[in-house]
């Protein structure tokens, strides 16, 4: 696989650029959520907003649910990483939790599993081929981490509790799927199928979100996803297409085919048929 060391770098600081604008005014922003957390207390849920929830729920259940055709094709359906994933849409939003407060636990629930599996995935062997490609799943999986330390001081200053279960909830599961990790190409598909449930997850429920300055630390952070999953499937398409030597950075734009650009960004908008409910990682 032909890489440019030097462009990867440049790469990384862009990256760690749009994470840094992406969390810049979340410390800025918890001394007015905990205002409105304490507004908040005491006051009953808003149960239309919970009922709503719920049909939106039962239209992801309708739709198949976390892309369970994908799954299917990648071979994780029957995988604990599979069940863990289609799992999410099998209970209701709890009516006596705040939704907003559910949302970001959900968030920082996915946060916690892209760390488990980018960390499992860099004590693969073929992982330290090179040091930069290395190194730059070590970024990415540190800013799954910032996220989901950033959802979380969200969701404590709203008056909810830190997520932190998933943590040993989704261990077993990562290590279910890592036989299923033999080259490369298998690491980017898992990889994957988490940006894009996480993108479309934020995708979806922003819109849901009450708190103003929650929405605009969910809809920064999801900029950042939306990144990972272009440059994922960008990847993908060129190993599934024989050619993962054009995998380069710069790359070189006349030898890439037609279709390299646009299987990036598949669709004008991000969909959201991949998306967890609010409530999938809310503390019980």
């Amino acid at each position: 696989m032909k890489i440019d060391d030097r462009a990867l770098k440049d790469l990384l600081t862009e990256s760690q650029d749009l994470q840094t604008d992406a969390l810049r005014d979340t410390k800025a922003s918890l001394a007015d959520l905990r205002d409105v957390g304490r507004s908040r207390r005491g006051k009953p849920v808003d149960v239309d907003r919970v009922r709503a929830f719920n049909r939106g729920r039962r239209d992801l259940l309708r739709k198949g649910g976390l892309g369970i055709g994908g799954l299917s094709t990648m071979g994780l359906l029957g995988t604990g990483f599979g069940t863990a994933l289609t799992a999410i849409v099998a209970r209701p939003a709890m009516a006596q939790e705040d939704v907003d407060v559910q949302i970001l636990q959900t968030a920082v629930s996915l946060e916690l599993l892209a760390v488990a599996t980018y960390g499992t995935a860099l004590t693969l062997p073929f992982m330290s081929d090179n040091a930069v490609v290395k190194t730059f799943a070590e970024t990415t999986m540190m800013q799954h981490d910032e996220h989901g330390k950033a959802f979380n001081a969200q969701a404590t200053a709203l008056g909810g509790e830190e997520q932190t279960e998933p943590n040993a909830k989704y261990s077993q599961v990562v290590q279910d799927a890592t036989p299923t990790l033999t080259d490369a190409g298998k690491v980017v598909e898992l990889a994957m199928a988490l940006e894009q449930v996480a993108t479309q997850t934020y995708v979806n429920n922003v819109g849901m979100m009450e708190d103003t300055k929650s929405k605009e630390v969910m809809a920064s952070v999801m900029g950042v996803e939306a990144q990972h999953l272009a440059v994922l499937r960008a990847v993908d398409a060129l190993i599934k297409g024989d050619a993962a030597d054009l995998i380069a950075l710069p790359p070189d734009l006349a030898a890439l085919p037609e279709a390299a650009g646009s299987v990036a960004f598949p669709e004008p908008f991000e969909g959201t048929d991949n998306a967890s409910p609010p409530e999938e990682g809310a503390v019980q």
